[in-house]
């Protein structure tokens, strides 16, 4: 009875995961200007946060 060995990739995934994210913020940063597509996209994570960090500090 033979025994088969199955090469799993390893480590290709990370590498295409950060080839996308650099192209995704390339595209987003092109004009920083005021009203940059990455500009407005902190911001709105700023104010998620903000709001998130907001309700978990009242009161039960």
């Amino acid at each position: 009875m033979k025994t088969l060995f199955v090469r799993r990739p390893s480590g290709q995934s990370m590498v295409e995961y950060l080839v996308v994210c650099g192209a995704l913020v390339l595209a987003l940063g092109i004009g920083m200007g005021p009203d940059s597509s990455l500009l407005k996209l902190m911001e709105a994570f700023r104010t998620a946060y903000q709001n998130y960090s907001y309700s978990l500090s009242l009161p039960e």
